[in-house]
């Protein structure tokens, strides 16, 4: 593996973390009523998200061209931690949109 292919990576994981915290902490303000801040911390976590969408799908055009050295158990957790973030921010809709019901 590269240096330049482990720092891509890691800032995939990097960007995906911050975005599922984000997503958490949504939930909790939801939960505390303070739905402006759920919100605020759903977009939060987007623009996260969204920094570990674009260095993915660089690698995903270097493989389309046949780079064939970017299979690697750091590549699959990536891969992982921004399925689970994907996940966590429908969580925290679905939370917000409860929240609100009862309150």
């Amino acid at each position: 593996m590269t240096e330049e292919l482990e720092l891509t990576l890691f800032q995939i994981i990097t960007a995906a973390g911050g975005s599922k915290s984000n997503y958490i902490g949504a939930i909790q303000e939801a939960k505390a009523g303070n739905f402006e801040a759920a919100e605020q911390l759903v977009k939060d976590g987007d623009e996260f998200l969204s920094q570990a969408h674009d260095p993915h799908a660089s690698l995903l055009t270097m493989e389309a061209q046949g780079a064939d050295d970017l299979v690697c158990l750091l590549l699959i957790h990536a891969e992982d931690q921004m399925m689970s973030c994907e996940v966590f921010k429908q969580m925290a809709v679905e939370f917000i949109d409860l929240y609100k019901k009862l309150a």
